[in-house]
């Protein structure tokens, strides 16, 4: 196996975000880039990152804040984004490796945030939608979040949900129980 099939990079973003509609002028924004580096082939999980990410058109709700335990003062430490997407590409060969996330959300936020921004997209066109293939392999009506995922599958919901470094990691244990149920595609 060489790097890009052997390695799997699963990512969770977390955003800004309201409890109601976004105030005037301002939409979601990438907050926290969650990224789990999972070792298909020797069926473990490698390396948990977590990349801050600076907003430039909003601001953490006290919502937000909330959800997500992210405050205005910690991610306005964090680097912007177009930075944050070179970081993906260069330090986790994001364009090369196949990557994972719980649903679209992540995908089409990443997407809608580039264009936004006319930053290079840094992920290649290989991404697993993990909800998908498990709600699939559990024989599911219904497609879970990533708790009642976790749950199903009797496995423990490590750190805080709704960080992404944290989600990362527990959607990249929901993808090696598929992977050992030989469920997980590729």
């Amino acid at each position: 196996m060489d790097d890009a099939t052997r390695y799997l990079n699963v990512v969770d973003v977390e955003a800004t975000c309201w409890s109601e509609e976004p105030p005037r002028g301002m939409a979601s924004e990438i907050i926290e880039v969650g990224l789990t580096v999972v070792d298909l082939e020797a069926g473990t999980r490698v390396a948990k990152h977590s990349i801050l990410v600076r907003p430039q058109h909003s601001t953490v709700s006290k919502f937000c804040t909330e959800l997500t335990s992210l405050t205005p003062a910690q991610v306005a430490k964090g680097i912007g984004f177009a930075e944050a997407c070179k970081l993906l590409a260069v330090v986790h060969a994001s364009g090369i490796r196949r990557w994972a996330s719980w649903g679209d959300y992540d995908r089409k936020q990443f997407e809608r945030q580039c264009q936004a921004t006319n930053t290079p997209y840094p992920f290649g066109a290989s991404h697993v939608n993990a909800k998908a293939v498990f709600t699939e392999a559990y024989g599911l009506r219904k497609r879970p979040g990533m708790a009642t995922a976790l749950e199903i599958a009797a496995l423990p919901l490590e750190g805080r949900h709704h960080r992404g470094a944290d989600d990362a990691w527990n959607i990249a244990a929901l993808v090696l129980n598929l992977r050992s149920r030989g469920r997980w595609p590729g």
